[in-house]
């Protein structure tokens, strides 16, 4: 079963746009499920990612905010594995 990673996100977060590249670059080398969850459509996920967006969950555990890397990223999946 492949892993699922999830970018909780926001409209007009250029932070956001960072990871989304990073994420899409990983997705080259590696292999997971992927999705994008707007905090501004959900009221509970805004009240706890409001301060933190991007975010970056691999099979529901946060592993990122703020900024991600690639290594550290590809390094992370490969442990949940």
């Amino acid at each position: 079963m492949k892993p699922l990673v999830t970018l909780y996100t926001r409209a007009g977060c250029c932070l956001c746009d960072d990871a989304r590249r990073v994420l899409a670059d990983a997705g080259r080398s590696a292999d997971f499920d992927y999705e994008e969850r707007d905090i501004d459509r959900d009221p509970g996920l805004l009240r706890r990612y409001n301060d933190e967006v991007p975010v970056i969950a691999i099979d529901g555990v946060k592993a990122f905010k703020y900024r991600v890397d690639r290594a550290e990223f590809l390094k992370k999946l490969r442990a949940r594995l």
